[in-house]
């Protein structure tokens, strides 16, 4: 029998194709699936101790979010975006998060903020470890508060859905000026926006951190999937705009 490729699930009130789901997502992030190589359905739900109809839902889900690659009678392939994906990406996440943080800041709710400040808090400490599993959780989980702020869970789940695509490329872009601890940093005048009830500020201080975010990791998969031989500003210009 293989070494399964991811472990069991355990007990949980979510439906097993949301499980399915969230384990497959942990195991791109995790690296224990990896970007071209054809994993089997079948081998998957027998690891994940589950029958195949619910595996089959996961990977239709994440097949519409680009995430994993279909083939027909052979399985799936975790898929990595290409330059214009990633920049397409964030074009959408700033169309969607900047007017709801900026909407969000005029009024928080009660709570909002104390729960932000935890996020950042958590991502400094796994910074602080280098334990980028566990940053990127803090990261999603701060940007989450925003958006389910903004009162439409529908657009919350849009973009969770656009980070799916992105997830696999990690969060620190090491080695393109930036490290975990400057990532947590871009989130703080967010925060602080909030905090101060300045709807200009935080609108201001998100899209500088998604431009920033976005343009690095669209330099990253140029280098890595196009030799660094495509006009990466061009073609930043050209899907976003600024």
């Amino acid at each position: 029998m293989s070494t399964p490729v991811l472990p069991p699930l355990g007990g949980s009130a979510r439906s097993l194709a949301d499980q399915v789901a969230a384990a497959i997502r942990d195991g791109v992030r995790t690296g224990a699936l990896v970007p071209g190589a054809l994993y089997s359905a079948y081998q998957l739900a027998d690891d994940l101790g589950v029958s195949r109809s619910p595996v089959r839902e996961a990977l239709l889900r994440l097949a519409e979010t680009g995430m994993v690659v279909l083939e027909r009678n052979r399985g799936f392939r975790v898929h990595r975006p290409g330059p214009r994906e990633v920049a397409e990406v964030f074009h959408l996440r700033l169309l969607l998060e900047v007017p709801v943080v900026e909407r969000v800041a005029a009024a928080p709710p009660a709570g909002l903020v104390d729960a932000l400040y935890e996020e950042l808090r958590a991502m400094s400490a796994a910074a602080a470890a280098g334990d980028e599993t566990t940053f990127m959780a803090h990261d999603q989980r701060l940007h989450d508060h925003v958006l389910l702020a903004g009162g439409n869970r529908r657009l919350a789940s849009s973009v969770a859905h656009l980070r799916d695509v992105t997830r696999l490329l990690g969060a620190s872009t090491v080695g393109q000026s930036r490290d975990l601890a400057a990532v947590a940093d871009e989130h703080r005048p967010v925060v602080r926006a909030i905090e101060t009830r300045d709807p200009d500020a935080a609108a201001r201080a998100m899209r500088e951190h998604l431009v920033h975010t976005g343009r690095l990791l669209v330099h990253q998969e140029n280098e890595v999937l196009a030799d660094g031989t495509r006009d990466v500003e061009a073609l930043w210009a050209e899907v976003v705009g600024d």
